[in-house]
């Protein structure tokens, strides 16, 4: 396939860099054409621009990959979808559920792939985590607890993560909307939903924590808590059935080494047993992902991370942003 990526920084290079073998970049847009130009120089091949509109009208490109702030994500896959090209976008896809309706609506209309960039899902302690739910030896679940932060940097509160004109929120609709993605995949759909933000250390508009109780119809629970004030990175998310606990700790890098923890609990009880997988690998969720996106096409089927699934996700991070008004 050849792709149009818009958006020519840090994620635009993991989405260059995670392209399935036998496709190609056509076409490298950034607002900063010095950019374009880099990530064209690093694939050695397509050409760069400045405009999105000349990238997602190009009759070379198959799919666009948009990777830019949370604010311009939908007008630019709408644009793309309209164009009758398959998309990849990033998290959060637009900042309301307003936007996001607008891109169901276009992908129905224009019958395009359209993926969300929820590459957690691809971490390969997730998807063997999702093999043993699947396999059902963990009975009935009960609930989930996920902790996911880090410790920003210097002058993290003058980024764009920090103005809610161009993220739409604060920490909770950045690292908070992968924790609400994998929990429903794992849970269901959830009618319950509360929790609080706040902002404790940063000097921004928006929150810097925020705290998640939410419940599916049949009291499933997922609890859930996201930092940009943990100082040293960490993701851990567990998972509770009647007969197993699935623990996953760390997801590489400064997160520390990519574990999971399968405890299996014996009819007598007492001392589960206990097995342990380890992924010390460089990070291939991102190749994993484009990868399932590119078989999407292929095949002409829904994606299972894709704008229903953000929509729902989304609908959890309004709804506590309107439960805590003067942090947004």
């Amino acid at each position: 396939m050849n792709y149009a990526i818009i958006g020519c920084g840090l994620i635009g290079k993991k989405r260059l860099a995670a392209l399935p073998a036998g496709s190609r970049l056509a076409i490298a847009c950034d607002t900063d054409l010095a950019r374009a130009q880099a990530l064209v120089e690093l694939a050695k091949s397509g050409r760069a621009v400045s405009n999105f509109k000349e990238a997602v009208s190009d009759p070379t490109v198959d799919a666009v990959i948009v990777a830019t702030i949370n604010s311009t994500l939908a007008t630019i896959s709408d644009a793309a979808i309209r164009a009758g090209k398959h998309v990849m976008a990033e998290k959060p896809a637009g900042i309301s559920v307003r936007e996001i309706d607008g891109l169901i609506a276009s992908e129905e209309k224009h019958a395009v792939c359209v993926r969300v960039g929820f590459n957690h899902r691809y971490h390969p302690a997730f998807l063997k985590a999702r093999e043993i739910f699947e396999s059902g030896v963990m009975g009935e679940l009960m609930f989930i607890r996920g902790r996911y932060g880090h410790g920003g940097r210097v002058g993290y509160d003058r980024e764009w993560r920090a103005d809610p004109k161009l993220a739409g929120g604060g920490e909770l609709i950045d690292q908070g909307i992968h924790l609400i993605d994998l929990a429903g995949w794992f849970l269901g759909e959830f009618k319950s939903v509360a929790g609080h933000v706040a902002t404790y250390f940063w000097d921004m508009p928006v929150d810097d924590n925020a705290f998640l109780d939410l419940q599916t119809a049949e009291g499933r629970t997922a609890w859930l808590h996201v930092s940009c004030t943990e100082w040293k990175n960490l993701f851990s998310f567990e998972i509770y059935g009647r007969n197993t606990k699935l623990h996953i700790d760390g997801i590489g890098g400064s997160y520390g080494l990519e574990k999971l923890f399968h405890y299996q609990m014996k009819p007598e009880m007492g001392i589960p047993d206990t097995k342990v997988y380890e992924f010390p690998g460089p990070d291939e969720s991102w190749r994993n992902e484009m990868l399932a996106f590119e078989k999407d096409v292929e095949l002409k089927r829904k994606p299972d991370a894709g704008l229903a699934q953000v929509r729902q996700a989304l609908q959890i991070v309004e709804s506590i942003y309107e439960q805590n008004p003067k942090k947004l």
